[in-house]
């Protein structure tokens, strides 16, 4: 049974989300603010985080940040603000979902069960580690080394590598990788892959090059 950690300062917020998530067979736990969860996650693992961005003592995004440093734990952000700046921003800091309130909670865990999914996916592949010269990338343990150092990626950036290497040599349009790596109708725009492939460059150092750009169309990874 997978487990959910919703963090939201309005207590009926967490109430719905819990009904929906319950329903659906999750198991629950609840902080109403970033603080909490912060706390909660050095004592316990969760397989997903459903966390609103305005809260007291530490508002969401500080505590995504402070959260991954410690744990490889998706999250799907909550906002009232649909502001593309923050979007941004909160795809930059590796989470997987950003959610405007109001919200439908069954639209929610939809997109809780395409996360979930997703992450879990590459377990049932048969694969372990692949290497590409010194780049080598560890299925299971979902981690990354270039050169025997290991890579600091975040979730996104783990996922949008593999998914390069799973379709080695194959020419992918922007809207493919939008449509695959975050898994629906996504809402933002092209800058949001070239902002990951950036990123993802920077932390593959000699071998960044293995993610070739092909103008007009989008991306592929060429080893």
């Amino acid at each position: 049974m997978y487990k959910i950690l919703i963090v939201d300062d309005e207590e009926k917020i967490r109430e719905v989300i819990r009904e929906y998530a319950e329903f659906n067979g999750y198991e629950v736990a609840e902080a109403e603010n970033g603080m909490e969860a912060l706390g909660l996650c050095k004592l316990k693992d969760y397989d997903l985080i459903v966390m609103d961005i305005m809260m007291p003592k530490l508002d969401g995004f500080s505590a995504c940040k402070e959260i991954r440093k410690i744990k490889d734990v998706p999250v799907i952000m909550l906002s009232a603000r649909g502001e593309e700046y923050d979007k941004l921003f909160g795809f930059e800091l590796g989470i997987d979902d950003y959610i405007v309130k109001p919200f439908s909670p069954k639209e929610l865990m939809a997109r809780v069960n395409v996360v979930l999914s997703r992450r879990h996916s590459t377990a049932a592949n048969g694969l372990n580690v692949l290497k590409f010269g010194g780049l080598e990338i560890n299925i299971p343990a979902r981690s990354v080394t270039v050169d025997g150092v290991k890579a600091e990626l975040t979730p996104k950036e783990y996922e949008l590598l593999f998914y390069l290497v799973h379709n080695k040599n194959i020419a992918l349009s922007r809207d493919k990788l939008l449509s695959d790596v975050w898994g629906y109708d996504f809402f933002g725009d092209d800058r949001t892959i070239d902002t990951h492939i950036k990123n993802l460059r920077n932390n593959l150092g000699n071998y960044r090059d293995f993610i070739v750009t092909l103008r007009g169309v989008g991306y592929k990874f060429e080893a």
